[in-house]
């Protein structure tokens, strides 16, 4: 593979800073969240946003489809939703004198589809988008459609404590890149919305990308060189997640699968190119870490019941791996003096 050179990931990081500055426009006050979004969907991944109803998710979602001028569409999840209301359902039409199925796509078939409030539907139509979003193509009554490309899905969730939730099952859960919690806002970024917005009105977001350039810089992120010694950082990280591997994971009692480490090393290098570097560090792991591994750790009920949460664990974890695997090499070894 020929890794990518300073020249293309600064014209990039140029395109990048660009779409950040646009989504802080939409979202006052949450620059990290905007940056975790941005990486995900520059590792190709899809994402979904936890928090509490009006934090603005869903116009961060919005906003994020108009800069990228992407085909998009939104999917209210209810709890009558049915699978074939997103993925399509055959249709039975007259052809040429003859009577057949003809299948009708549904709102699955673009390449940003809002899954908006997705744990409010049942298990049986959470389940139509584990095809969709691990392999990109839809089967129906044994015909596989293809999906456009890029396809993300983004979803926002309510916490599970209410009302009409459904929890998300561990295999959608591991299918979903990020799992991004939307807090509240502080007094200033307040005062900022109500000065700046009115209800009911969308904030105006022009176009940064196109479809073609999206798809450039995409590419450009599989070719960030991602070092021996921070893909060994990222394996112990994962293996770290399991009992009886390290300290932290006492109160685990599934840990991470090996798409969680493939998930690291996509997210690092993505990372990488949004601050204009040619390589992944042990930095863009534990910053990434917290997203990837949080919904992908499940605990033990006592563990639960004394406090104890996946934040926490995860947080535990990166302090107690070190970055390197073994001994520091004595030529990177500080000198003391006598």
């Amino acid at each position: 593979m020929e890794y990518a050179s300073e020249t293309e990931v600064g014209t990039a990081g140029k395109h990048v800073r660009s779409l950040s500055a646009a989504l802080n426009q939409v979202l006052f006050g949450q620059s990290e969240l905007v940056d975790l979004v941005l990486t995900g969907v520059l590792a190709r991944g899809h994402i979904l946003l936890e928090g509490l109803p009006g934090l603005g998710k869903t116009e961060l979602v919005k906003g994020l489809s108009k800069t990228l001028r992407l085909g998009t569409k939104r999917v209210q999840f209810t709890p009558d939703l049915l699978p074939g209301d997103i993925t399509g359902n055959p249709v039975l039409q007259e052809i040429d004198g003859r009577r057949a199925f003809v299948f009708q796509p549904g709102p699955l078939f673009t390449n940003i589809v809002l899954a908006d409030e997705i744990n409010r539907a049942s298990p049986k139509t959470q389940s139509a988008l584990l095809e969709a979003m691990q392999e990109r193509r839809v089967t129906v009554l044994g015909e596989t459609h293809e999906l456009p490309k890029p396809f993300f899905v983004l979803a926002t969730q309510n916490p599970i404590e209410l009302e009409g939730t459904y929890p998300l099952p561990e295999a959608q859960l591991d299918r979903f890149l990020f799992k991004l919690e939307v807090t509240r806002n502080n007094v200033e970024t307040l005062e900022k919305i109500v000065t700046q917005r009115e209800l009911g009105a969308e904030p105006k977001v022009e176009a940064i990308m196109d479809a073609a350039t999206l798809e450039d810089v995409l590419n450009l992120v599989r070719r960030i060189y991602l070092p021996d010694v921070v893909a060994n950082y990222i394996a112990r990280l994962v293996d770290g997640t399991h009992p009886g591997q390290s300290n932290a994971a006492r109160g685990i009692r599934y840990g991470a699968s090996p798409r969680a480490a493939l998930s690291l090393a996509s997210a690092a290098k993505a990372r990488a190119l949004m601050n204009e570097r040619t390589h992944a560090s042990f930095e863009d792991v534990r910053f990434v870490a917290p997203a990837v591994l949080r919904h992908r750790i499940v605990l033990e009920y006592n563990a639960r019941v004394e406090g104890l949460s996946n934040n926490d664990v995860v947080r535990s974890l990166l302090e107690e791996v070190p970055f390197q695997g073994g001994a520091t090499p004595k030529t990177l070894k500080p000198v003391t003096t006598a």
